[in-house]
């Protein structure tokens, strides 16, 4: 019905073969468009041509394409296609943005023509009063004359035998009793029109008498019927053939929005003694009460559709008062479900089963759609609160249980246990595809996985958003968790956003600290986003209709882009912390003291004898610490190396960074009592050699190792201000480093420390 579906309107404004642009540059092989003077004319003139009568679409086409190549059709029809797709949009919202406006003055219409129709019913009766009243007063002037007259006259009339019609009119009011008890309601109706049609062309051949008689038994058998029908269609009995024939014989009568109200009213009547059957207390399932309530409910509401478009067709004002009864009908549906399964799932975070009902809903709304009425949008508005409800309920389980595992995670990587879903199935060929993750986080992985299977039938609710912003804000607070497992990150962040008393368990050993960020690293990297495809890749084809109206499959790729992207900076702030702690170990000692320090070079040169050219301490643990490191992520970063290393580059930056921005030693190596000696220089030089050597192409950027060349160079200046020259000692430096960096006796005693 036209009214009912939307998608058979057409926008207006603009909509010919070409646009306007394209008709005034190229397409129409005209110039330029035209002065800036004169181009509301030419563009009213061009116009013209879409409004004539004999206006061909086609030959139109064919005229204006043969001087385009294939490029500029191409182009000009995927400019047809956008506008096409952006009238349709700019029409729906009209639509929605207006409906309500024409749904009430629609009804309001209806109700002024059924006004309008008693009144022409009431004045045609009156006016048959008065047109009897003055006949009989001409009838008592013509009195006047002799009496002999008159008895002539009345011997003439008794002595002249009825003619058919006036035997008819004065058998027809016990004719139309005889048909009314009967309930013969057709034969009625077509002897209440004979009736009227020899009222209306019998003039010269009854009485004004007998043409008033006749209308006023018409009027009041008319009313006697319609009563009569009315009384029949509201009875409880009446349905099908019968209830269809009554609202049609009513329409006959005249009075067609009482017979369409009626008919909206006995399946009311129907529908509300059909869910008297349905009891949420007779079934623990809240799916099958969702669906014995749906099918009462929509089949109701499909058999009206399809009476009132077989009894009214798809006038406009009757299909308004479907709309608005339909809508009434799914509202109150939708009230039910809520109160009764929805509410309760929600409470209880039962997101599968709350996401079951509204599929079950959706499900019999596109049967309905399919048929031209649009209801959806009334079970969505109602649901949302519910499911949004039940949504923050998952959440929350999510948080609590993976917190609760953190708490006795031993922090060791493993496969999926028994009980938690696999991402393939078990094999010796497919092992290494399993993700190796501590328990907390294959706990948190596959509740996330759940959650989104969860979540996926409700694209048309457009929680698409908010699901993945509410993952992602579960995956920060589990990051903070790992980040709170680190030796000593409670000293420097005591109050980590979201943890609140909660208990973890320490991560003591390098190995448990580097399985904190393979637990981080797998699920941002590639869990998370592959639970995350789940919400564009869903093949309901009962839901199409309905995503259409969400947004669009190619513009959530760029959102999940973004999504990945922030959980890669929860990572990170997992990776800084982790090599924070790790360096301010190598550079303080646990006492408070610092194994990197101006005076350790500055006294160098205090001493007499020659010190052994080896790296200080300090740099040699890095070393020694960054290999170690390395080669516990070879085994637990498998097929992320690239991780692993940037986890190893940052730990270097980090050290190199301390020691680049430490103001009080620079300010004792540039401005301390003591200067900077050879000796000291010499060591500076051969540490920092020492980090650029075994760093390059493993554990050393281009920054970072710009900034080390950087940090020479500002030794180097020191040096030079206490009027020495640096180039001798460097350049004998440099050889002496390369020489003993190279041997291999002094690489397997780094090894060894």
């Amino acid at each position: 019905m036209a009214s009912a579906k939307s998608s058979r309107s057409r926008p207006a404004g603009h909509s010919g073969v070409f646009p306007v642009g394209a008709a005034a540059t190229g397409v129409g092989g005209g110039g330029g468009g035209g002065g800036g003077g004169d181009g509301g004319v030419q563009l009213a003139d061009k116009l013209k041509i879409f409004k004539t009568d004999n206006f061909d679409p086609d030959a139109y086409v064919q005229s204006k394409c043969q001087t385009m190549n294939e490029k500029e059709i191409r182009h000009l029809c995927s400019y047809l296609q956008d506008l096409k797709k952006a009238s349709a949009e700019e029409m729906r919202r009209s639509v929605y943005a207006n409906y309500a406006a024409f749904i009430r003055t629609s009804k309001e219409i209806s109700d002024l023509e059924g006004e309008l129709l008693s009144i022409r019913n009431l004045l045609n009766t009156q006016a048959a009063l008065i047109h009897g009243l003055s006949e009989g007063v001409q009838i008592d002037s013509l009195t006047s004359g002799t009496e002999g007259s008159t008895e002539e006259d009345i011997s003439n009339v008794e002595g002249q035998e009825p003619s058919e019609i006036q035997k008819w009119s004065a058998d027809f009011p016990d004719m139309l009793d005889v048909l009314l008890a009967e309930r013969r309601v057709d034969e009625a109706l077509d002897a209440l029109d004979e009736a009227e049609r020899v009222a209306a062309d019998r003039t010269q051949t009854l009485t004004t008498a007998e043409i008033s008689a006749l209308r006023s038994a018409v009027s009041d058998n008319r009313q006697k019927l319609a009563d009569q029908l009315a009384e029949a269609a509201c009875q409880s009995s009446t349905r099908g053939i019968e209830l269809r024939a009554a609202a049609s014989a009513l329409k006959r009568l005249g009075d067609g929005p009482r017979a369409h109200s009626l008919l909206l009213n006995a399946h009311n009547q129907r529908l509300q003694c059909n869910l008297q059957t349905i009891h949420p207390s007779s079934t623990s399932y809240g799916g099958a009460y969702t669906a014995a309530l749906a099918q009462q409910v929509f089949s109701v509401v499909a058999q009206a559709l399809s009476d009132s478009v077989e009894v009214f067709g798809d006038e406009s004002c009757y299909a308004s008062e479907l709309v608005t009864w339909a809508t009434q009908q799914v509202l109150s549906f939708a009230l039910l479900v809520k109160r009764h399964v929805l509410s309760s799932c929600a409470a209880a975070g039962g997101l599968r089963a709350a996401a079951e009902c509204v599929q079950i809903s959706i499900g019999h709304c596109s049967l309905l759609e399919a048929r031209g009425l649009s209801v959806s949008a009334v079970l969505l508005k109602q649901f949302k609160p519910s499911l949004e409800q039940a949504l923050d309920a998952n959440l929350r389980r999510i948080e609590e249980s993976t917190a609760a595992l953190a708490a006795a995670d031993n922090w060791t990587l493993t496969y999926p246990p028994n009980g938690i879903r696999p991402l393939a199935r078990s094999s010796v060929s497919n092992l290494a595809l399993q993700p190796k993750l501590s328990s907390s986080a294959h706990r948190f992985n596959s509740m996330v996985q759940d959650y989104f299977e969860d979540v996926t039938p409700l694209l048309s609710l457009q929680l698409g958003g908010s699901t993945m912003d509410g993952i992602a804000k579960n995956f920060s607070l589990y990051v903070n968790l790992l980040i709170s497992a680190l030796p000593g990150s409670m000293d420097d962040e005591a109050n980590i956003d979201g943890l609140g008393n909660k208990i973890i368990r320490m991560a003591e050993t390098e190995e448990q600290q580097l399985a904190l960020l393979a637990n981080a690293s797998l699920l941002a990297e590639e869990l998370l986003p592959r639970a995350a495809m789940k919400l564009s890749s869903i093949n309901q084809s009962s839901m199409d209709d309905l995503r259409k109206r969400g947004p669009d499959k190619q513009n959530r790729v760029p959102e999940l882009r973004e999504w990945k992207r922030k959980l890669q900076r929860m990572v990170d702030r997992l990776r800084d912390s982790f090599c924070r702690q790790h360096a301010l170990e190598l550079i303080f000692t646990d006492e408070g003291d610092t194994h990197l320090s101006a005076e350790m070079y500055i006294c160098m040169d205090n001493t007499v004898e020659e010190p052994e050219w080896v790296p200080s301490p300090i740099f040699q643990e890095l070393y020694a610490k960054l290999n170690r490191m390395a080669g516990v992520a070879a085994d637990m970063f498998v097929g992320r190396e690239r991780f692993a290393t940037l986890l190893m580059m940052r730990l270097t930056e980090t050290v190199i960074l301390w020691l680049s921005e430490d103001q009080a030693f620079w300010e004792e190596i540039e401005q301390g009592p003591k200067p900077l000696g050879p000796l000291g220089l010499q060591q500076f030089y051969l540490d920092m050699q020492f980090v650029i050597i075994f760093g390059q192409g493993r554990f050393l950027s281009r920054h970072v190792h710009q900034v080390i060349l950087d940090i020479i160079d500002r030794a180097m200046g020191a040096f030079s201000a206490t009027g020495m020259n640096p180039d001798r000692i460097v350049v004998d430096a440099r050889k002496y480093v390369i020489q003993i960096l190279t041997e291999e006796k002094y690489l397997s005693y780094v090894m060894s420390t």
